[in-house]
């Protein structure tokens, strides 16, 4: 690990003063530390945020929406009674990553800043734009079966491999920011991005611009009753998603009158296609719809070398996610949350 400053400021507007090019901020650490200890990333300067006042907080708003500020730690937004009744597939998401004791670290705020876990961006003797712009993409050729099928090219084909953003990015989340230039809100669809020419650029955020906090609309909460997030990984616990996904409804008279879908573990953000969404609008829900939606979804889907096997698997989860919201949302949570092998509706 190389030496670096380390800094405790007292409140937002000192982290932020305090930031220059070359800095991270530090909340819970999980993903952060790791990465320092290998190499894959050396700040000079450390902004330790996570003892900054206000942010902790899961607050109720006038309108019916829900605000989380960035420093409320996993395990405590799953286990919050009044948060898992109105988002059960935020708090199944949540339960379903890493292990009870990185819950209890990781913060809201860090999840949406998690790095990728390919391997040759944690390697820091393997070319990767996204450590350094312009060094190129070693993990094209290489062993790519976890890598993107979707809004993958040539600088980069890394996945986003939260748990937590696939379910936000279904129910339209807004991210609120502060930064040099003042506060703003960052629509949750604009906040990760896809690698275009600036693989280096994972988030839309400006350079020194912290996250403050995530809220979710009161219309984010209506499908309640109707919303399931499904994880297929290597192995039951401790393990990121080969693929996921959240899926969210709401049915009147025997029909579907709005329907969320996104899919994890696809591409460098989670991957919501409005036409799939659309095409079941209207529409009795049934085995047959749910796959036909699944396909839309995934129909630009391009292997980024031997993952092809993804394209099928992904269209498999999203149509099997949509079944088991149909069926409706479990009162209690499942003993094994977001797995295909604890649930009972097969697609």
């Amino acid at each position: 690990m190389n030496l670096f400053d380390y800094l405790r400021p007292a409140s937002v507007s000192d982290a932020i003063a305090a930031w220059q090019p070359g800095a991270a901020y530090l909340g819970g650490g999980t993903n952060l530390v790791d990465l320092m200890k290998t190499g894959a990333l050396q700040p000079g300067k450390v902004i330790d945020i996570a003892r900054l006042p206000g942010l902790d907080r899961i607050e109720s708003l006038p309108d019916g929406g829900t605000r989380i500020g960035a420093l409320v730690k996993n395990s405590v937004l799953a286990g919050d009674p009044d948060f898992a009744a109105a988002f059960p597939m935020i708090a199944e998401a949540l339960a379903s990553g890493a292990s009870g004791q990185l819950r209890n670290a990781a913060t809201l705020g860090g999840n949406l800043m998690q790095r990728t876990r390919c391997v040759y961006f944690q390697d820091p003797h393997s070319a990767c734009n996204r450590r350094e712009s312009g060094n190129g993409c070693g993990a094209l050729g290489g062993d790519t079966q976890n890598h993107a099928v979707l809004g993958w090219n040539d600088a980069c084909i890394a996945t986003n491999p939260s748990d937590l953003c696939v379910p936000l990015a279904a129910l339209d989340a807004v991210v609120e920011t502060q930064g040099p230039n003042g506060r703003r809100d960052i629509a949750f669809a604009d906040f990760h991005r896809l690698p275009g020419d600036t693989p280096e650029r994972e988030t839309a955020l400006e350079p020194g611009e912290l996250i403050l906090a995530v809220r979710l609309s009161s219309n984010a909460a209506a499908s309640y009753q109707n919303s399931r997030y499904l994880k297929l990984r290597e192995r039951t616990s401790f393990a990121f998603a080969l693929v996921s996904a959240a899926a969210a409804l709401q049915l009147k008279d025997g029909r579907i009158t709005e329907a969320r879908l996104a899919i994890g573990g696809v591409a460098a953000k989670p991957w919501r296609v409005p036409a799939a969404e659309a095409l079941m609008l209207g529409q009795p829900p049934d085995t047959d719809l749910f796959r036909r939606a699944a396909a839309v979804a995934l129909e630009d889907a391009t292997p980024s070398g031997n993952n092809g096997y993804k394209i099928d698997l992904a269209r498999r989860i999203a149509a099997r996610s949509l079944a088991l919201a149909a069926a409706g949302t479990p009162t209690r949570m499942p003993a094994l949350p977001a797995s295909v092998f604890g649930e009972s509706a097969h697609v």
